[in-house]
């Protein structure tokens, strides 16, 4: 039930970026790490899977039943398949996706969509071959899995064991997640032909763990541990560490094992407790696994989106990956709902944001692909010291602050303007110290972009 995990607040402090190249749009330190932000594509359609592929191309869904190719640096996407049979209405359509671990071999393209049966909405697994251009010789590998217009689950991962993972949602009949017999509720274990793994729990069932009722993240860490971020009711999405043959609890259990009712059902069900929960909902979805050292902050942790509570997380895991030790929220409301999150080998993040999947609002150029890179120089033109940084005092900002720019000399110009660039103030003043004032602004963070003989420089500030 409640939430008994440490929590972190975490600032995320902006600096407007001049000059840089590719659609730069704002710029962030994660800690002390410099990063850019960069729109890769715009105008698709509830993006559901994102995957980095080993042509070193982003693999994506659209959940009305589209399968894309994006090259992330130029923008350019390709259409390579489109299933018509895939049904979108509510939360259903084309869900996940993944790639044969050894894709020069087997070419083999693996989704999970929804479709109907007369009146009934199911899901079903399939694969494809990548023939250099396309996907073709679709083949059904399970079919008639308990689906609706919600709940559906679904995330494909393979393993370290070259097994094929895939998470299941309770499809609104919450007794499903504790039945045996149903494989709503569920994650699948799948060998890469269809067939059923003679080494599963039971070798007559895809079943693998169950008690679980809307999981929509699956990633495997290098150490080989599973983990998957669930969707909770009206309390306690969680963060669990998924294990074979284990029952995670759903519908008895809500989060921890608290309340005298789930104590007896956990005891009684080897139930495991998430790592984490979350009260109030995230409505949490996509994750994977950073370990590089291009964000230190982020190495050793997985990245973890939200679709309601429109952000990312970054879940900081123990030595052993038995625990999380730092929570952080990034990036909370820049693009609105976040559908899913990938990392590149380089340290590159990529997120689907899915403003247009029924629930969210809709910006220009709605649905997107956000790039996220690390920079090694925070992007300011002119501004190459310390001593020569733009100073504002106090900071935060109630009313008037003080500005101290040691390069400015004579008349200066400034904006202030909103993380996304709208100016909502302008002014002229005399170098190389001044004063702003910040009355009717709203409370949140803003950028003073000044600009003196030819020279610019920035400066992220809050106002209370």
């Amino acid at each position: 039930m409640k939430n008994k995990s440490l929590y972190f607040p975490l600032l995320i402090i902006i600096v407007l970026s001049f000059g840089c190249s590719k659609k730069s749009e704002s710029q962030l330190f994660v800690g002390n790490t410099p990063i850019d932000t960069n729109t890769i594509v715009t105008g698709i359609e509830t993006p559901w899977e994102i995957l980095w592929g080993p042509d070193n191309y982003i693999w994506f869904t659209e959940r009305p039943g589209r399968v894309n190719r994006l090259n992330p640096e130029t923008g350019n996407k390709q259409l390579i398949l489109t299933i018509e049979d895939a049904f979108e209405y509510g939360e259903a359509g084309l869900l996940g996706m993944a790639l044969h671990p050894d894709f020069s071999s087997s070419p083999w393209v693996y989704l999970v969509y929804n479709y109907t049966d007369g009146s009934a909405i199911k899901e079903r697994l399939v694969r494809y071959t990548w023939n250099g251009s396309n996907l073709e010789q679709g083949s059904t590998l399970i079919n008639n899995i308990p689906a609706n217009s919600f709940h559906n689950g679904s995330r494909l991962v393979f393993g370290p064991d070259d097994k094929l993972y895939m998470s299941t949602g309770d499809a609104g009949n919450t007794s499903s997640s504790q039945n045996m017999n149903s494989l709503a509720g569920k994650i699948l274990r799948i060998n890469p032909d269809g067939t059923i793994p003679s080494d599963n729990p039971n070798p007559a069932s895809y079943i693998w763990a169950f008690g679980l009722r809307n999981s929509q993240g699956l990633a495997f860490t290098p150490q080989g541990f599973l983990y998957g971020s669930e969707h909770g009711p009206n309390s306690d999405d969680e963060f669990n560490l998924l294990e074979a043959n284990r029952n995670f609890g759903w519908p008895s259990v809500n989060g921890f094992c608290n309340l005298p009712d789930e104590i007896t059902f956990c005891q009684a069900n080897n139930v495991k407790e998430p790592l984490y929960a979350w009260t109030p909902t995230l409505a949490v979805a996509g994750i994977d696994y950073y370990n590089h050292a291009a964000i230190p902050e982020w190495q050793g942790s997985m990245l973890m989106v939200a679709l309601k509570a429109s952000k990312m997380v970054s879940l900081k895991l123990s030595a052993d990956g038995q625990s999380v030790t730092e929570v952080a929220n990034w990036f909370d409301g820049f693009w609105g709902r976040l559908r899913d999150v990938c990392v590149s080998p380089d340290g590159r993040v990529f997120i689907a944001v899915s403003n247009r999947d029924g629930r969210g609002t809709p910006r220009v150029g709605d649905d997107r692909i956000v790039e996220i890179v690390a920079k090694n120089t925070i992007g300011v033109k002119d501004v190459v010291s310390p001593e020569d940084e733009v100073k504002i005092f106090p900071n935060p900002v109630t009313d008037q602050a003080r500005v101290q720019w040691a390069s400015a000399s004579g008349e200066v110009s400034y904006q202030i303007m909103n993380p996304a660039g709208v100016v909502s103030r302008v002014g002229t003043a005399t170098g190389p110290e001044f004063s702003i004032f910040t009355r009717n602004l709203n409370p949140g963070y803003y950028i003073l972009k000044i600009i003196s003989r030819g020279q610019s420089a920035s400066v992220p500030f809050l106002v209370m």
